[in-house]
Formats: C-alpha cells, sequence, structure tokens
C-alpha cells in the first residue's frame, strides 16, 4: 500500500466554513448542498453521500433537475449542465468502504437529451477534482504534516479500481494557482497527478476482453479493451475520414455518428457488457478513431498518434482520460489497431502523446515483465468554481 499523508495541521475553524453548515432553504423549490468544479476538460456538480437521501432511487430524478434534463433542445439552460456530455456529469463523494483507500466516488453520466442516468463508468477527467473536493469540504483532513502535498486514494465505486491523486494544498484547502496548462482549458493551474492503478479490467476483468487484438465489426478493424474504462478503436481511414477531422465535421457527416454507434454497440456485446447491441450502454464502451499523425515541416512530429473520441454519442472536444488511458495501453499491445498507427520510439520517452481535437496530452502506461498493465498516469489541473446549494423544482 502506498503511503499516505493524512493529518490536520491548520484548524478548522482557519478553513472555509464547510457548506453543510448553511442554514436549510424555504420556498417552492427543493435544494441541496452542493459544489460545482471543473477538472480537466469537463465539469460536474459535486455532492457529499451524506447529504443525499439514502434511498438511491430517488438520486436519478435529482441528478436530472440540478442539471437540467431530457432537454430537447439540447442546451440545458434549466440546468448546471453545458448542452454537451462534458459538462453534463455529476459527482458523489463519501467516506472510504475499504481500508486500504481514502475515499470513495462515484460517477453519474447524465444524458442531454434523453433522461439517461449512467452509472456505468468513470470519468477521468471529473477524478482529477474528487481529491480537491474532499480536502475543501473537509472529508478528509488535508495534508498537515509539514508537507504541502496531499496524497489520496480514491475508490472509483463505479469500476471498484483505485486512483492515486497527489496535488498541492495551501491553508488546508486544494491549491488552485499553479504553473501548469493543460489543452483544452485556458490559463493555468495546479498540477494534480494521477496514478490509476491496476486499471486493467475496469468492468471485463481483463485488458482485451474479446481475448484479440483486433476483431471486425460492419467489416472494419475493432481493437476492444478495457483499462480505466472499457474502449474501443478503430482507424480514421478504415471510416473515409482524415484523422485531423474536427468535431462539427463529424457532427455534420451523415453517416459517421451511425456507423460508429454500431461498431460500439457490436463491441459492447463481444465485450460482455451487454446480451445485445440495443441493451449497451450509453457510455461505455467508449469509441476513438486512432490515425498516424501527419509528418511536420522540417521537425519531429509533435504527437505520436491521433485520437478524435466520442462520449455519449458525442464528438469530444479534447480526449476522455479514460480513453486516453486505454489508449496508451493498446499502443503498447501488438497487433492492435492502435499499435498499428503509432509512432515508435514516442517523442518523449515518459509516455504516449496523443493528439487530440482540442491539442496534446501524455500518457504513461507501464507493464510489468509479464505483460500485466501496472498502472497508468495522467497529469491534469481542476479548480472549485462554487460551492453553495443547488436548487430544483419540486
Amino acid at each position: 500500500m502506498l503511503p499516505r499523508k493524512l493529518s490536520t495541521l491548520i484548524p478548522t475553524t482557519a478553513r472555509a466554513a464547510p457548506f453543510t453548515s448553511l442554514p436549510p432553504c424555504r420556498g417552492p423549490q427543493r435544494s441541496l448542498p452542493a459544489a460545482y468544479y471543473r477538472g480537466g476538460t469537463s465539469r460536474a456538480v459535486f455532492f457529499k453521500q451524506s447529504d443525499l437521501p439514502t434511498d438511491r432511487a430517488s438520486w436519478d430524478d435529482i441528478f436530472r433537475h440540478v442539471i437540467g434534463s431530457p432537454d430537447p433542445n439540447g442546451r440545458q439552460l434549466d440546468g448546471l449542465g453545458g448542452g454537451i456530455s462534458s459538462l453534463s456529469k455529476i459527482c458523489v463523494v463519501g467516506p472510504s468502504t475499504r481500508p486500504d483507500v481514502d475515499i470513495d466516488y462515484t460517477f453519474v453520466a447524465v444524458g442531454v437529451k434523453d433522461s439517461q442516468v449512467d452509472y456505468s463508468s468513470n470519468c477521468g477527467n471529473m477524478i482529477s477534482a474528487v481529491g480537491p473536493f474532499a480536502v475543501d469540504s473537509q472529508l478528509v483532513p488535508a495534508q498537515l504534516d509539514g508537507s504541502t502535498e496531499a496524497d489520496l486514494r480514491i475508490h472509483n465505486t463505479n469500476t471498484g479500481k483505485i486512483i492515486r491523486s497527489r496535488f498541492p494544498v495551501e491553508d488546508g484547502e486544494a491549491a488552485s494557482s499553479g504553473s501548469f496548462a493543460i489543452d483544452g482549458v485556458a490559463g493555468t493551474a495546479a498540477k494534480i497527478q494521477l496514478d490509476f492503478l491496476d486499471p486493467a479490467g475496469s468492468r471485463t476483468g481483463v485488458l482485451l476482453p474479446t481475448g484479440k487484438a483486433r476483431d471486425i465489426f460492419d467489416d472494419v478493424s475493432t481493437t476492444c479493451i478495457d483499462v480505466g474504462n472499457p474502449c474501443c478503436f478503430v482507424l480514421a481511414s478504415d471510416l473515409g475520414v482524415k484523422g485531423t477531422v474536427t468535431a462539427d465535421e463529424i457532427d455534420a457527416h451523415p453517416t459517421l455518428l451511425s456507423r460508429l454507434d454500431s461498431i460500439r454497440r457490436q463491441a459492447g456485446v463481444a465485450m460482455g457488457l451487454a446480451h445485445q447491441p440495443d441493451c449497451v450502454p450509453g457510455s461505455v464502451p467508449k469509441i476513438g478513431m486512432v490515425s498516424t499523425p501527419p509528418e511536420t515541416q522540417g521537425s519531429e512530429p509533435a504527437v505520436d498518434v491521433l485520437v478524435r473520441a466520442l462520449s455519449v454519442g458525442q464528438p469530444h472536444r479534447a480526449v476522455p482520460i479514460t480513453v486516453a488511458l486505454a489508449l496508451a495501453a493498446a499502443a503498447k499491445v501488438p497487433g492492435s489497431v492502435v499499435a498499428s498507427v503509432t509512432r515508435a520510439p514516442p517523442i518523449d520517452g515518459s509516455g504516449i502523446t496523443l493528439g487530440h481535437a482540442s491539442g496534446t496530452l501524455m500518457v504513461g502506461a507501464e507493464f510489468t515483465l509479464d505483460g500485466q498493465l501496472s498502472h497508468a498516469t495522467v497529469f491534469r489541473t481542476a479548480r472549485r468554481l462554487m460551492e453553495g446549494r443547488v436548487f430544483w423544482k419540486a
């Protein structure tokens, strides 16, 4: 077990008052204590599990109203969603239910135009905000043994996997300012290191759920892999598009989204996630199109592989972190679709550099000598945007 460094240095009176101490609200609307965080290239409403009803059957309706779904206009103007899948998310954080972790975290993907409330996957972007939320809301003490870094082990209840989160703290709260930048987010912030421990088999129990590096669905070569979340990858060229295709071009293409969804659903059945294609969850497996990056003029290529990912049926403006983790692992699997288009050796020995719709992302994947994926690492930023009470109509 990795060492923990949790103790209490700063008295609670010197810290921001926990938002659960706010007085109850009166009036025609219902409300709960909540916070709003950016995590990586996503945003989500955060709840303490203790603030939600003990009857989990009532959670779905609360989450829909809070996010503003379903919205046939796709804008979620009557809630805190942002009209796209990366901004239509809920995170629930509570005390640890395992002796080897510090905190439990449940991720919820909420449909934009439909009423789907999906607990079937993890979110690699939003998990970057889970540790800061746990410290800011005093679910765990800040890092207080003289160190300026928090070191938390987070149990993702969706997948049963553990993620180690390390980030700076200041005055008993997660630091927000820093010099680290990620593509897709303006400005800089404090660096957060996420180590996904033993990430293979998040839902299926194995790295390659079909037992093969390649399968064929709709006459398209596909690699099915389960790292962080179940994912599948296809060649952009097999679908008749360039690897540099934009999200708007994907949306506007007359057949591309339907072809990708057909492949994704068949892959989901082959991976054992459902018995038939129409029962495959919307959030997993995720799907990405990959390609070899074009040569840059007069210099080495800036990235090792291009990826265009979809999340809940929508083209992602960056790349979901769990897709990036799965892609980095697939790049090291001989015979995989990803390995066939990934440049070798990588431009940075620390990991694979991915080119996505908003820039680049470096992800590390380490295998043991016997071929087991030991961990995958990614660096993100996160920030608390709001805390108080969230309201919805009864």
